[in-house]
């Protein structure tokens, strides 16, 4: 059997053995995709939206790079103009913007530090008061900083893996409500390892298990007000976060250990954030959808 691995306009075949990457290493989090070899594979050209999203607005954090930009590209093909609150990967949320302003929709870049409450909210306010609206958001920064034991893990290191990952979610969603209207939907990125455990990313996947608990339970606060609430939780996928995260040796076998042998590829996620910030997913709330190459979780 050989699965379809498409790769901008072409059709490459690719035995399901694993797909290794050059060695590589960044020395800074989140990290910068236009360095990357090979770069990840944002846009799938035979994606064509349908209106799915026509007219709407989107945060997306992180949308700069990685997963957030692929669904930053599939969101501006569904029809919908985008804010991306990002840290200070200028050269990479350049490229996002012009990707999406290829396909005919506007993007607002907004270069901040979502550590902090009050930029949360202004990334928010400013969202609002340059489209007029708010529709969907979509949570999706993340740090990540691998160590071998807990007893390496400083306070400052855990103190930056939640203000990060998770305090986000709060201040954004806490302003991003009174915006909101039924039939929004906010969207967080969660993460395999939420659910798998990762013995090098204890506080990590402690974080990403808080967003799944924020997801079940801010989908019951809000589900009389006609908002859902979901998440998504990627496997192993190619973005800057892990050459900026482990050593260049480590990067060569990346996503060998899933099912499919392979890292995925930040396109083969955006249909799923699609799916849950539009109309199909009507009936969807509290739930967390695992992209992760057939790795077994316990939902």
């Amino acid at each position: 059997m050989y699965p379809i691995y498409p790769y901008y306009g072409e059709e490459k075949k690719c035995e399901l053995t694993p797909l290794s990457f050059p060695p590589q290493h960044q020395d800074r989090q989140p990290g910068f995709e236009y360095v990357m070899d090979p770069l990840p594979i944002s846009d799938n050209p035979s994606y064509v939206g349908s209106g799915k999203l026509l007219n709407k607005v989107a945060i997306i954090t992180g949308g700069d790079s990685g997963i957030g930009r692929a669904v930053a590209i599939a969101f501006a093909k569904e029809g919908a103009d985008v804010a991306i609150p990002y840290f200070d990967e200028h050269e990479d949320a350049a490229q996002t913007s012009r990707m999406v302003e290829k396909y005919g929709r506007r993007c607002l870049l907004l270069p901040g530090d979502l550590r902090e409450e009050a930029w949360c909210r202004e990334a928010v306010c400013r969202t609002v008061e340059h489209f007029g609206r708010l529709d969907i958001l979509v949570i999706n920064q993340g740090v990540q900083f691998p160590q071998p034991n807990i007893t390496h893990i400083t306070r400052q290191q855990l103190e930056d893996t939640f203000r990060t990952n998770i305090f986000p979610n709060f201040f954004l969603t806490q302003e991003a409500l009174k915006h909101l209207k039924p039939g929004s939907s906010i969207i967080s990125t969660t993460s395999v390892t939420a659910y798998a455990g990762a013995p090098l990313l204890l506080d990590y996947s402690s974080s990403k298990g808080a967003i799944v608990s924020f997801t079940r339970s801010l989908s019951l606060q809000l589900v009389q007000h006609g908002i859902r609430v979901n998440a998504v939780a990627p496997g192993p996928i190619w973005t800057p976060l892990q050459p900026a995260s482990y050593p260049a040796e480590y990067i060569k076998t990346f996503g060998v250990d899933t099912p499919m042998r392979r890292a995925g590829q930040p396109f083969e996620l955006a249909p799923t954030y699609v799916y849950l910030a539009s109309d199909d997913s009507g009936y969807v709330t509290g739930q967390v959808l695992h992209v992760n190459g057939g790795t077994m979780t316990e939902t």
